[in-house]
């Protein structure tokens, strides 16, 4: 019987540290140094949208096949470095079921 709650609490305790989020910086969040970066990424991400809305609104039937495809790259890389740029934990449906299934068995 105590091997069984031994057994519960240190998977509990496993769980638990899988399941905290690690930071990748030692930045306090009130720090001069942190809103700066903040404020340069904001302003990056506002260039990269204008530049897109710029591309959006060009008429690309004068341009040549060169500079065409030079725009769907240039496109591809702002849209790339948005999403790397994304800030967050993101789970996925199946992670989600195993918590879940995990604290019921827990649990119960």
């Amino acid at each position: 019987m105590t091997a069984i709650k031994f057994l519960r609490m240190t998977s509990l305790v496993i769980l638990i540290a899988l399941a905290l989020p690690a930071n990748s910086t030692s930045l306090d969040p009130g720090s001069p140094q942190n809103n700066s970066t903040e404020k340069a990424e904001d302003l990056r991400a506002q260039q990269m949208v204008h530049r897109l809305e710029e591309i959006k609104g060009m008429s690309k039937s004068e341009l040549t096949r060169s500079e065409r495809k030079s725009l769907r790259k240039e496109v591809k890389e702002i849209r790339k470095e948005k999403k790397e740029n994304r800030r967050g934990v993101f789970l996925s449906v199946g992670a989600i079921i195993i918590i879940v299934v995990l604290v019921l068995i827990l649990v119960l």
